[in-house]
């Protein structure tokens, strides 16, 4: 294998250019938009590891973790930080969860830690609203999503870069639209040819993937739409990211007895299954969400209410009031359906992979994926 075509500019058709580089190979790249504008860069930037599943998930994501950290070495633009996490218990239901999730057999690779509300605030002291105890994370990181995929691609066409800059061209404007045999064809004419044709096209379930998609009996993959925000620079500094109590009704690694005895969500939080993420950018400002909706059409327009919510939520965990907001956006990204899955890929054709349905496990652990596509 010399060569190697990759379609889309996301963080997962990124990771398979570098990991195609490190091996030596000549890579070719190209992404329909002048930039990558999909979920790729409008997310949090978490390399998230505290609520992956037990078992070949979380395996998965501390791969990628060791691998961001060599990344975050290498190119310092992508702003990666192992600044860990907190998960905030707001009540003793809440934190039994928690406790449980801290004595799982694989807790000390995650770097788990049960707090109480004191030990929260010591471990990240912009925390001062009212909690029962946290668990800390020290696994977790943060890269800059909105940096990442530009720093890398200057990376690979830079002097630093495995095998040098001759071996990688970036071809932004290209819309790939017909594959063939080891092939893919854009928008302009041109064909790309090489040992293997990497498709990763993100939440775009249509177009050059939809025809190979449509020919299995379910769809393996759907799209799941999400609200965020971001804020001016908060005066304080979070040390940590930070999640509430209801990311611990989302994330497989909470799937534990105490679960079951969680109370009811607040009515807004539950019609817009919300759970809040709090992540500080490197220029100081928070990035506060998220939402879930599954079933399409999406809606257009952006929902005030869940903005409010999350916003309350963060106010309160914080115990001051948030910087006005600058910035409010939907993304949408691919996932699994199947609930064992990590991740789909299939052949296309010969010689055209098709890897996509990471879901919110996409920028945590895109390097993991793109090396076990060139295993």
């Amino acid at each position: 294998m010399e060569r190697i075509v990759v379609v889309g500019g996301g963080v997962l058709g990124t990771m398979h250019a570098l990991a195609a580089r490190r091996r030596g190979l000549e890579v070719v790249q190209l992404e329909r938009e002048a930039e990558a504008r999909g979920a790729s860069a409008r997310n949090f930037g978490l390399v998230w590891v505290s609520g992956r599943r037990p078992g070949a998930e979380v395996a998965l994501a501390l791969r990628a973790r060791a691998m961001w950290a060599e990344i975050g070495a290498a190119v310092p633009r992508v702003g990666f930080r192992p600044a860990g996490s907190v998960t905030v218990a707001g009540d003793d239901s809440e934190l039994q969860v928690l406790k449980e999730a801290a004595a799982l057999a694989d807790a000390e690779a995650r770097g788990f830690e049960l707090l109480d509300a004191d030990g929260v605030r010591t471990v990240n002291p912009a925390l001062r609203g009212e909690f029962a105890g946290g668990l800390w994370c020290r696994a977790d990181a943060i890269v800059e999503p909105r940096a990442a995929q530009p720093a890398l691609r200057d990376y690979l066409a830079g002097p630093d870069a495995p095998g040098g800059p001759a071996g990688y061209r970036w071809l932004p404007g290209r819309e790939a639209v017909e594959i063939a045999p080891h092939a893919v064809r854009d928008h302009t004419g041109t064909w790309h040819r090489g040992d293997l044709v990497v498709l990763c096209t993100g939440a775009a379930l249509t177009g050059l993937a939809g025809p190979h998609l449509a020919g299995f009996g379910a769809p393996p993959v759907r799209r799941v739409r999400l609200q965020m925000m971001q804020t001016r620079p908060f005066a304080g500094r979070l040390t940590t990211a930070v999640a509430d109590g209801d990311s611990l009704r989302y994330y497989p690694a909470y799937d534990l007895p105490a679960r079951t005895r969680l109370g009811p969500q607040e009515q807004i939080a539950a019609r817009h299954r919300t759970q809040l993420l709090l992540v500080q950018r490197a220029d100081g400002g928070l990035t506060i969400g998220d939402t879930h909706e599954y079933d399409e059409p999406f809606a257009f327009d952006l929902d005030e209410d869940a903005y409010q919510h999350l916003r309350g939520r963060a106010e309160a965990l914080l115990g001051t009031p948030l910087p006005p907001v600058q910035r409010r956006w939907a993304g949408v990204y691919s996932e699994v359906r199947d609930g064992t899955a990590l991740y789909h890929r299939s052949w296309a054709a010969p010689g055209v992979v098709l890897v996509t349905g990471p879901g919110g496990r996409g920028m945590t652990c895109s390097p993991a994926i793109a090396e076990e596509t060139f295993r």
